[in-house]
């Protein structure tokens, strides 16, 4: 049984709700199932539904990040039904919502549903400064090492930004949906000029998303060139390594033959040899410097 705080509670939040809870949303509050389920379903695709006692919006918003996703920066989907004076709020995943200075000040349940729209195009602004912060880190790695984590995990944000761009142009639907019907809905026009400004700071948060998304892609062969440049730099200093090492192994191994050789009776022939080894070392290093100009 509902408690009497939730019987007049304006705003009731479910996260992750239970068997029980689901079906006092479908029982009670007459939610659709279906549309209930894709509150829940991370891939469901947002849109607004007008049922006879309420307004049905799902919306995409980006799930928390930890350590566990390893640079994958991905969404969720959330449910907003709003009724005539009660909002209910369906998340499958507990974050802070109401954490932002905006909410001081809200006279109804529809201030509230523009004010959780607002905040989640905050919610993806402060991750995509996050993203970049971290973008910034792993180049700097790759310009200073050859390994290809680094250059996967770049990979792996250019995956989230795309999955960042298709939910905030998901949501920009959303919130045409709500400009266009703001009569219907109930809106006033201090709540319509609010939807305006939304609308216009998706879109801002929509074109900085992409402009990151672009900067990225565009500068993914670029450092696949530096790890493989990085590479072959690696691999000419070790050719170069060799071939000095050869080069005074072949003049030793030539006078060390078990046959008639010049210089084998002499008193200094081994310090001789050692000589031509040197300078054999020597002239090899001079060529390789002439050849390097």
């Amino acid at each position: 049984m509902p408690t009497e705080e939730e019987e007049t509670a304006p705003v009731l939040l479910y996260v992750q709700p239970d068997t029980e809870e689901r079906r006092e949303l479908i029982d009670r509050y007459r939610v659709d199932e279906h549309t209930l389920s894709s509150a829940l379903d991370p891939d469901e695709v947002p849109r607004v539904e007008f049922e006879p006692e309420h307004l049905a919006v799902i919306f995409k918003r980006p799930k928390s990040y930890s350590a566990q996703d390893n640079f994958l920066f991905s969404v969720l989907s959330g449910g907003m039904f709003l009724f005539k004076d009660r909002l209910i709020v369906v998340l499958s995943e507990n974050s802070p919502l109401f954490d932002s200075k905006q909410f001081a000040k809200v006279a109804s349940p529809h201030d509230i549903m523009l004010k959780l729209l607002n905040r989640t195009i905050y919610h993806f602004l402060e991750h995509l400064k996050v993203i970049t912060q971290v973008s910034d880190s792993l180049e700097q790695k790759i310009n200073a090492s050859m390994e290809n984590r680094y250059l996967l995990n770049l990979f792996t944000l250019e995956k989230s930004l795309v999955y960042y761009l298709n939910a905030i142009n998901s949501n920009s639907t959303v919130i045409d949906k709500l400009r266009n019907n703001a009569a219907r809905i109930g809106f006033n026009q201090e709540q319509i000029e609010l939807l305006e400004d939304i609308s216009i700071e998706n879109l801002q948060c929509y074109k900085q998303a992409e402009i990151y998304s672009n900067i990225l892609s565009s500068m993914m062969d670029a450092r696949a060139s530096i790890v493989n440049n990085n590479l072959n730099q690696l691999m000419k200093t070790l050719n170069v390594i060799t071939i000095g090492i050869m080069v005074p192994t072949f003049v030793v191994s030539a006078f060390s033959m078990n046959v008639a050789i010049p210089l084998q009776k002499l008193p200094y022939a081994f310090w001789m040899i050692m000589g031509f080894a040197a300078i054999s070392v020597a002239m090899f290093m001079g060529l390789w410097h002439y050849k390097k100009r």
